[in-house]
C-alpha cells in the first residue's frame, strides 16, 4: 500500500510539473498568436527579392537574445519590445552577409523609427575591431553596432531551429514573437522588403 501511495504521489506530482509546463507553454503560445496571423496576412509579400521569407505557421516567441551595443552594454531582445524589429546575424568572414550590409543599412534608413529597427548582430569571434572598421569602410552609418563575440546568440537561434547557416534574418514582433524568418541573403534595400516589413508594421 506504501508502494502504491508512493507510485500515486509520484504520478500527480509528474501530472502537476508538466500540467505547469504544458499551461506556461500555451500562455506563450497564445500571447504570439497574433504573430502568426500577422504572418499569414504577409505571406503573399513573401515574393520576388524576400520569396525565400518563410512566415511563421506556429507561435514562437524568441529566446531573450543578449549581445552588446557599441559601448559594450549589455543588451537583450526584450528591450525592443513595443517595436517590430528585422533582427540580423551576420559576420566578417561570411561573404553573403558583408554583400547585404549595406541594403539592411538602407532599409534602416527608410523605415527605421519609433516602431522599428533592423538589430544586426555581429558573430566575430576573434577581431573585435574588424566588424567596426569594415562596416566604416563601406559607409554603414545607419544601422546601431551590436555584437556578440561568443557567438551565442547564434546557438540560441539554432535551438529553436531558426538558424542553419549564415546569414540568418528574423522578422520579430513587438511581443518579441515570430512574424517569418529567412536563411540566407536578400536585398533589403529592395521595393519587395520594403513593402514586405511595411505592411508589418500596418499590423
Amino acid at each position: 500500500m506504501v508502494a502504491i501511495g508512493g507510485i500515486a504521489g509520484l504520478a500527480v506530482g509528474l501530472a502537476a510539473v508538466y500540467g505547469i509546463g504544458a499551461l506556461k507553454r500555451n500562455v506563450a503560445d497564445a500571447a504570439c498568436a497574433p504573430a502568426v496571423e500577422l504572418a499569414q496576412r504577409l505571406s503573399s509579400l513573401a515574393r520576388g527579392e524576400v520569396a525565400a521569407f518563410a512566415v511563421a505557421d506556429q507561435p514562437l516567441r524568441l529566446p531573450d537574445l543578449t549581445f552588446r551595443d557599441a559601448r559594450g552594454m549589455e543588451r537583450h531582445l526584450a528591450d525592443w519590445r513595443g517595436r517590430t524589429v528585422l533582427l540580423n546575424l551576420w559576420a566578417t568572414w561570411c561573404v553573403p552577409c558583408r554583400k547585404e550590409m549595406p541594403a539592411l543599412d538602407s532599409l534602416e534608413g527608410r523605415l527605421g523609427g519609433p516602431a522599428f529597427e533592423v538589430v544586426a548582430v555581429n558573430i566575430d569571434t576573434r577581431d573585435a575591431d574588424k566588424p567596426r572598421a569594415w562596416l566604416k569602410e563601406v559607409g554603414v552609418a545607419r544601422l546601431g553596432y551590436y555584437a556578440d563575440t561568443s557567438a551565442k546568440v547564434f546557438q540560441d537561434l539554432k535551438m529553436t531551429g531558426r538558424a542553419a547557416g549564415m546569414p540568418t534574418t528574423v522578422l520579430v514582433d513587438p511581443a518579441g514573437c515570430e512574424i517569418g524568418t529567412l536563411a540566407g541573403p536578400a536585398e533589403w534595400a529592395s521595393e519587395d522588403a520594403v513593402r514586405l516589413v511595411t505592411a508589418a508594421l500596418q499590423h
